[in-house]
């Protein structure tokens, strides 16, 4: 029996439509906007002013604290300038606007293609290196990945759990990274265990993946510790919390955080990253995407640089289709529709969703039948129903008693309530509001 983990869930349709397509390089876009804020945590602190010339790989924004991350320049060229753009939620951020002259790298980048197995980097310098390179959560929650392999004072991890589940549907670029830069990955997955101190990894792919489950644990069987774990197809298996239940069979106490219970979870998109940064001095600057939807005549996977505009993405997947009702970026259950196509790719940008106006337009809301679908659906045990409602009234004091920081936003709610109601909307806001209070009165 396939492991999965222990609370709610749903199974909305796969529609992988990209699995499968090679990986393909994208040409270096003529510019870029490199937001200055593409984590969790502080903006970075730019480098760079207008009229100066950068090379690929060149530090261009500082971190602007410990929970922050650097970011590099994707291209070479000369800075335009440092100005507002939109950003995948509709906001405007700052952002490095680059003009792209060739593409000459930062010479101490290693450039060459061949693996690189043998780690001489000590546990501290694994630390330093990957918080140098800039990598955050490649899986969309953009984390700092040098905050989790710190870990605090009187906490230990036993085991590192790697994230290949891919559980959010039309999404496949862990996938096919998996599939071409397995050995890689387990390189990368030997620097966190020793970056950890740790003797034991699992990485977690659900079972549609045959292929990769296959392919990866042929690679494990030279690598010492690595193992690979087969899970269910049962959507978010791909949250921390669900994926540390699944795994190992520990449950996370609410608020926090997964090294509570001596794990760390990292993507296998992160652990190519780190791979990467650590035995080629890579720093992290471009990223595998997928493009796709039921009318994109080319569902692809692309390595594009950070910065580009997610229109290139889609011309290079044969282009906006008519008809097109919306453009998500990320996947159909935690993905948000994009106000312009224009925005550019960021660290986080794991997918681009184009999805036909007859599916795009929400079903009329209805009144709440009290069937309990959406607490029976909700991974975290929380009860969707009343906490829209009470974000609806702003009764942040019972929103934060029910628990409504602790939502994961996966969107198993909304999916699956037979009236229509927006309940994941509603939540999100409460969510913002009661984080908001939190954070004042810890002041």
């Amino acid at each position: 029996m396939l492991k999965t983990f222990s609370l709610g869930g749903v199974h909305p349709a796969e529609n992988k439509l990209s699995a499968g397509q090679k990986i393909e390089v994208l040409p270096v876009p003529e510019q870029v906007s490199v937001p200055i804020a593409q984590h969790i945590g502080a903006p970075s602190e730019p480098l760079v002013k207008k009229g100066d010339t950068v090379k690929v790989g060149q530090l261009i924004a500082k971190s602007a604290g410990f929970v922050s991350a650097n970011i590099h320049s994707p291209v070479s060229g000369i800075v335009q300038k440092i100005d507002d753009v939109l950003d995948a939620s509709g906001y405007k951020r700052k952002a490095i606007i680059i003009k792209t002259e060739g593409d000459e790298w930062d010479e101490s980048i290693d450039r060459s293609p061949a693996l690189n197995k043998t780690i001489v980097a000590s546990p501290e310098e694994i630390v330093k290196k990957v918080g140098a390179a800039g990598i955050v959560g490649l899986g969309g929650a953009t984390f700092p990945a040098h905050v989790k392999l710190s870990v605090p004072p009187g906490k230990k991890c036993d085991v590192l759990i790697l994230n290949g589940v891919e559980c959010e549907p039309y999404l496949t670029s862990d996938h096919q990274l998996m599939m071409e830069k397995g050995e890689e990955i387990m390189v990368g997955t030997q620097i966190l265990m020793k970056g950890l101190g740790v003797d034991r990894a699992i990485i977690g792919i659900e079972n549609n993946k045959k292929d990769a489950i296959e392919h990866l644990t042929n690679l494990a069987k030279d690598y010492s510790g690595i193992e690979i774990q087969p899970l269910k197809v049962q959507y978010p298996q791909g949250g921390e919390k669900q994926l540390i239940d699944a795994c190992i069979g520990r449950q996370i106490p609410s608020g926090k955080l997964p090294i509570e219970v001596g794990a760390v979870v990292q993507n296998v998109g992160t652990t190519f990253a780190v791979y990467e940064a650590v035995q080629k001095n890579k720093p992290l600057f471009e990223r595998v995407v997928t493009v796709t939807g039921k009318s994109v005549s080319k569902p692809s996977n692309f390595l594009t640089r950070v910065g580009t505009p997610i229109s290139t993405l889609i011309e290079a997947a044969g282009g906006l289709p008519e008809g097109t009702g919306k453009v998500i970026g990320g996947g159909p259950m935690m993905g948000k529709a994009l106000s312009s196509i224009e925005v550019p790719v960021t660290k986080g940008s794991s997918g681009v969703l184009v999805v036909p106006e007859a599916e795009s337009k929400r079903s009329e809301v209805q009144n709440c039948i009290r069937c309990s679908k959406c607490v029976s659906a909700c991974p975290m045990g929380l009860s969707p129903y009343l906490l829209m409602t009470l974000s609806n009234k702003a009764m942040w004091d019972r929103a934060e008693e029910g628990k409504i920081m602790d939502c994961i936003e996966c969107g198993s709610c909304s999916f699956t309530c037979p009236s229509s109601r927006p309940l994941l909307d509603y939540i999100r806001f409460g969510k913002g509001k009661v984080g908001q209070i939190i954070r004042g009165r810890n002041k």
